[in-house]
């Protein structure tokens, strides 16, 4: 595994979580959750302690329990979460991949889930609907097509099952191929994303070109009290949860330490005086920065 592995800051910080009820023992959140089982098996792997391999395990029984749907999973707990969301569920099936490096169940778990939710989101030609209503039964008012979606699915279907899935990710492929060469991404977790899934296939065109456009607009966002802003040109805006984000992607692609250390640094004390000060988004994906684990497999 490459990046940082501060493990001994996430020890602390997932002792903290649970003391609070924070994380793994508040409200589900798909996107949390998938980072946070990935952490897990990271510090199976790292630590060789059998219960990390547990707690994942136990993990994924409560997002099927909670957020577990008839087909799919739902965004949150929390009412104002509903819908499914298509680049949480990809994220998640990514964690299962993770998972299943030691039960092929969970890999197994995770082809079928594909399966089952692609034919909802994937609209051939155009693109993949950013969200659904809950049942899948069409697209959520209000919401379009979503830029990375097309990647997300890619990535994640490689990930888990290249025989299984392969005529899912040639459709996600042939999205990729009409959209890449337009696509410039300007928002901080965006980019952290695209940098993230760059680095699993970095000889694709795609690839090759988003990391380079990710890297060039990204130094248009560094501030130098030690964040990266939302966007360009809104110097004042800044996320924890979204910079650690940007944090992966960097360490995805060997660039940027200095921005990665300083970063880490600066949101230990930053507080935005809102709900993000102790939501387990948050603190899970500080973890993730702190640790990448096998976000970044070898």
């Amino acid at each position: 595994m490459r990046g940082l592995k501060d493990t001994g800051y996430v020890l602390k910080k997932l002792a903290w979580m649970r003391d609070e009820a924070i994380w793994p023992n508040g409200l589900r959140y798909l996107w949390t959750d998938a980072f946070g089982l990935v952490l897990l098996v990271s510090l199976y792997e790292e630590l060789n302690e059998p219960r990390y391999l547990d707690e994942a395990k136990a993990l994924v029984a409560e997002v099927d329990r909670v957020l577990g749907r008839k087909r799919g999973i739902r965004i949150g707990e929390e009412a104002d979460r509903d819908g499914q969301y298509f680049h949480y569920l990809a994220m998640w099936l990514y964690a299962l991949s993770v998972l299943g490096r030691h039960d092929p169940a969970y890999r197994e778990k995770g082809v079928a889930l594909a399966k089952d939710v692609h034919p909802a989101f994937y609209v051939p030609g155009r693109g993949v609907w950013w969200k659904m209503e809950e049942d899948l039964s069409g697209p959520y008012p209000g919401y379009g097509f979503g830029a990375l979606d097309a990647f997300d699915g890619y990535v994640s279907y490689r990930m888990l099952d290249e025989t299984a899935l392969a005529p899912e990710i040639a459709q996600m492929r042939t999205l990729i191929d009409q959209t890449a060469p337009q696509l410039t991404i300007t928002q901080d977790l965006g980019i952290g994303m695209m940098l993230w899934m760059s680095h699993f296939f970095p000889q694709e065109p795609w690839a090759r070109e988003q990391h380079r456009r990710c890297l060039a607009v990204l130094g248009h966002m560094w501030i130098e009290e030690g964040y990266f802003c939302r966007e360009p040109g809104l110097p004042q805006i800044r996320f924890a949860f979204t910079n650690y984000g940007v944090s992966v992607g960097l360490q995805a692609v060997d660039a940027w330490p200095e921005q990665v250390e300083a970063l880490n640094r600066y949101f230990e004390s930053y507080r935005s005086g809102d709900e993000y000060d102790r939501a387990a988004i948050t603190h899970v994906m500080a973890c993730s920065s702190h640790f990448p684990g096998l976000l970044i497999p070898s």
